[in-house]
């Protein structure tokens, strides 16, 4: 009688459980003492186990791009300011320390046809408007006609010398190409040319306003006196 109870609890147990095997997946089982009992629930295979999508509200969307544009936008120089270059002894100068003043933004060569008169009016107009808050900011480039063909020292030397200058003159550096200084990406991004962005020959000059901000570009033959007007309506005293 006891074996035949075994044998029949066993029968019963291995219908339980192959049940279970073929029971959905959403069902489970536990055995509970020596009888083994299956949970069946219904089970519904268009409903996913994953939560819906989120929903955005038109105003929430438009503003979570415009949060990812300001970030984007803040990786990327927003003025002069942002810059760090190289002086004549190779040592960093944070342009920031300009701030508030006007920048004329000039490349320069020892051996041009234009420097004689590029040297000697941009000596006379910061003479005269520096104390108003004029600074030039000179830098040397040799890839027009391989005019400045000198080191940092010489170019120094001849401009201090010959010209007189006391403006600032900056390491040598690459104006247009994929080696060009990261200022002048900045300044030709901001002003274009009339052909172009790319920097046409020795002398061109930038002006750059009180806030960082490019204003006005100059080709290489404006002579820097004919923009005294410009310089001066920047300062505030036109």
């Amino acid at each position: 009688m006891l074996r035949s109870s075994i044998r029949t609890l066993s029968r019963q147990n291995l219908i339980f459980a192959s049940a279970s095997l073929r029971a959905p997946r959403h069902s489970f089982s536990s055995s509970l003492g020596s009888s083994l009992i299956v949970f069946r629930f219904p089970h519904h295979p268009s409903r996913s186990l994953n939560p819906p999508p989120l929903s955005l509200s038109s105003s929430t969307a438009n503003s979570l791009r415009f949060d990812r544009a300001m970030a984007s936008n803040s990786d990327s120089p927003q003025s002069i300011y942002d810059f760090t270059v190289k002086d004549a002894r190779g040592k960093d100068v944070d342009l920031s320390i300009y701030k508030g003043k006007v920048l004329m933004i000039v490349n320069v060569a020892s051996q041009c046809g234009l420097t004689d008169s590029n040297y000697t009016e941009l000596t006379q107009l910061y003479q005269k408007y520096k104390a108003q808050g004029l600074e030039i900011l000179a830098f040397p480039c040799n890839q027009f006609g391989s005019q400045e063909p000198g080191n940092n020292e010489q170019i120094v030397e001849f401009a201090c010398t010959r010209f007189k200058a006391e403006y600032p003159i900056f390491d040598k550096v690459e104006v247009n190409g994929k080696e060009a200084a990261p200022i002048y990406k900045f300044l030709k991004s901001s002003k274009g040319g009339l052909f172009g962005d790319g920097i046409k020959w020795n002398f061109t000059k930038f002006l750059v306003n009180k806030e960082g901000q490019v204003v006005e570009r100059y080709a290489p033959t404006t002579s820097p006196l004919s923009m005294e007007k410009d310089v001066k309506k920047l300062l505030g005293i036109a």
